[in-house]
């Protein structure tokens, strides 16, 4: 056969080709695995990106971080961040404040001064916000707005937003197992599961904590489960269940003077001893559900529900010859609405978010106060003979129903290139029930409030690495139910029977409200990351706290008071050693100025219960290979223990270390963590007097002495 031509041998070699291609279209195309997952930012990436969108202050906490050391408490997870205080008294209920917020309501059961959210769900009511549910290792990270920026998250208090995002199949390993152990019989155990499955993801916690405290009579245990299951029904329609139950008991020590702090600080005081003091949680459930709408490109809509039960058992009071109980059983539910929307505002790119949270007191919100012991009631001479009840004598019982329902508007608009434009409004309608049941009264408080919260502020992007921002804002922060009751001067007359003495009408408080200037930047430089924030807060009717004997408190609304501040943060690369290496240097530093204005009484006295100058540091060495090795500081300034500031708890340094090996695949971990290396006697939280005339009087908690804690994590990813 001749040979062809070579415009034929062309035409025969383009068509084999084109045939070779329509038989490999014929059958399926085998690729590698797209995982479009990791090519998306991640949630921590996605909400620091989010939060340099607010133009103001904020803290972003990854647990990945925290998770190499002791995790006991919601103090650790806050710990080197600027602008926020949190101190543990040796157990849960941590001291929290931010920007002075709640400055001396706490450490207790409902602290107060900033509104904390669960996966972006409301978790504080108008009782204020319990501690057994905050358990670390549930969370991924932990956002802190600090201030009047927390209102896009529907917060109008003074100290702003705590929101702790849980776990989920995204983010959880296959199994994870955890154990830590250290001083003072500290133990720590949690099991975890999470996995994406399709459309459905799930994780699930079990965690259990014991600890013989420092103190004498400080010893503790908790016991619970969080869960949460989600569900994408479609491309744009995704819902989540969450569940989070917890059991906690506490012996309660009781607070020290300065002078006991010094020379035995791991006693208790006598008095929580004679009655056995104690704070329990016999069980408190959170249940919700989060649902969230891609309307389309631009616009979002999320709905939310939650129910919380909360029912308390303490005994902390003494009464005549013995303590009583009292038992508490709140529960309440909450709603949000939030819709988000990009667009154009006369030709200007503009995002809108208009949103709705609302948290309403179930009518179980009741308590009960009864004699733990066999009770003899005294009265004053002329006011009967003596007389005697058995334990469990009713003594009183009350009941405080609220809500705080809050309507916000926010909007940012872009003005120029790199300069926005934020504008707010929210509107706050509160309702307050109290009343005595029994011995029965008429003496009903109903208080109705409404009250208003703008907002305005700038953010301007100076250059791709440094951001400057300023905003002028008001906060509201409704008084608690059951303070309108506890702060009452309205007593039952002096007599022979048990309510003998006891408040027996609440009384009306005021909101407090605050009008905040704030101004400052963050970003990237030779230094490192960097943030600094200088605000100035005017604060009418400010609710403060004093205890009026002990163990029991008054709050009532003050003369003009004054919150500034200054907030630093830096994280500064040191050394860069490649192979060998890299040492880094974290620090935090907050200046904070709360004094009265022209009180009638303390004149512009410093407020009591903060330090006023507040330091953390650590500097940390990282070897590619998963080893880390650091040391820390931790300073606090001398702090007034009472309004007329005539006496002060001493100021006080405490170093640490910390020494660790990380698996670079993350599928295991070990840790040291020494506490306190100089064993410092100082006071860590301190819970104010009105004028204790320069006397050493017992209002301190101490402390931690030198500790020494280590723990393993095994994860199978």
């Amino acid at each position: 056969m001749p040979p062809l031509p070579s415009t034929a041998r062309l035409s025969l070699l383009t068509l084999a080709c084109v045939t070779s291609h329509i038989a490999l279209a014929a059958q399926p195309l085998q690729l590698d695995a797209l995982h479009i997952d990791d090519m998306q930012p991640s949630e921590a990436q996605a909400a620091r990106e989010d939060l340099a969108q607010v133009p103001g202050a904020s803290n972003l906490v990854d647990m990945a971080k925290v998770e190499q050391g002791r995790v006991g408490g919601v103090a650790d997870v806050l710990a080197y961040q600027p602008g926020v205080y949190a101190q543990s008294p040796g157990n849960e209920g941590v001291k929290i404040s931010v920007r002075g917020s709640g400055i001396n309501r706490g450490p207790g059961s409902h602290a107060s001064g900033t509104h904390i959210l669960l996966d972006g769900l409301p978790l504080t009511g108008s009782g204020g916000t319990p501690y057994e549910l905050l358990e670390p290792l549930w969370i991924s990270r932990a956002e802190v707005l600090r201030g009047a920026n927390g209102l896009t998250r529907g917060s109008l208090a003074l100290g702003g937003a705590i929101d702790y995002i849980s776990h989920t199949g995204y983010t959880a390993p296959k199994l994870q197992l955890r154990y830590e152990v250290g001083s003072h019989g500290y133990q720590k155990r949690n099991i975890a599961s999470g996995q994406v499955l399709g459309d459905f993801d799930y994780y699930l916690a079990l965690t259990d904590s014991e600890t013989d405290g420092y103190q004498d009579h400080s010893s503790g245990q908790g016991k619970g489960i969080a869960a949460n299951f989600g569900y994408r029904l479609n491309d744009t329609l995704e819902t989540r269940f969450y569940l989070r139950y917890r059991e906690t008991e506490h012996e309660t020590p009781g607070r020290l003077s300065k002078a006991q702090i010094e020379h035995d600080p791991r006693t208790a005081a006598s008095s929580n001893l004679s009655i056995d003091a104690h704070r329990d949680q016999p069980g408190s459930t959170w249940l919700a559900n989060k649902t969230t709408w891609q309307i389309d490109d631009d616009s979002t809509l999320v709905a939310g529900l939650a129910y919380h039960h909360y029912p308390m058992d303490i005994v902390e009071n003494r009464y005549q010859n013995t303590g009583y109980r009292i038992r508490v059983d709140y529960s309440d539910i909450s709603g949000t609405l939030n819709y988000n929307r990009r667009h154009t505002l006369f030709g200007l790119d503009s995002t809108t978010t208009i949103g709705f949270r609302s948290t309403t007191n179930l009518p179980s919100s009741q308590s009960r106060e009864t004699a733990d012991g066999p009770l003899t009631v005294t009265p004053r001479p002329g006011n009967g003979s003596p007389a005697s009840y058995p334990a469990g004598t009713l003594m009183r019982a009350y009941e405080h129903l609220g809500s705080d329902n809050v309507l916000h508007l926010s909007n940012d608009t872009e003005l120029a290139p790199d300069l926005w434009l934020t504008s707010g409004l929210a509107l706050i309608y509160t309702r307050r029930e109290v009343q005595v049941t029994q011995p029965a009264t008429d003496d009903t408080l109903s208080q109705h409030t409404w009250d208003y919260a703008p907002r305005l502020g700038l953010r301007y992007q100076l250059t791709p690495d440094v951001q400057l921002f300023g905003n002028i804002s008001r906060s509201v922060e409704p008084p608690h139910a059951w303070s309108m009751l506890w702060s009452s001067p309205l007593r039952f007359p002096d007599s022979n029977l048990p309510s003998s003495n006891r408040q027996r009408a609440p009384i009306s408080l005021d909101n407090q409200t605050a009008t905040t200037f704030e101004v400052g930047g963050r970003g990237d430089s030779a230094l490192g990351q960097w943030e600094l924030t200088y605000y100035y807060s005017q604060v009418r009717h400010e609710l403060l706290t004093v205890e009026i004997e002990p163990n029991v408190f008054a709050e009532s609304n003050a003369s003009p008071t004054v919150h500034q501040g200054i907030e630093v943060g830096l994280s500064s690369p040191l050394w860069q050693g490649g192979a060998a290496g890299a040492l880094s240097l974290r620090q935090a530093y907050t200046f904070s100025d709360f004094h009265y204005r022209d009180d009638d009484a303390f004149g512009d006295n410093r407020l009591p219960g903060l330090p006023r100058h507040y330091y953390q540091a650590e500097v940390r060495y990282d070897h590619p290979s998963g080893f880390y090795a650091g040391v820390n500081t931790q300073y606090a300034s001398k702090v007034a223990v009472d309004y007329a500031n005539s006496y002060y708890a001493d100021a006080y340094a405490t170093f640490g270390a910390t020494l660790g090996y990380a698996s670079p695949k993350d599928d295991w971990q070990a840790w040291l963590d020494l506490r306190n290396l100089t064993d410092k006697r100082y006071a860590a939280t301190v819970t104010p007097g009105y004028n204790d005339n320069g006397a050493d009087i017992a209002r301190s908690t101490p402390g931690e002495g030198f500790g020494v804690y280590t723990g393993v994590s095994w994860s199978w990813l």
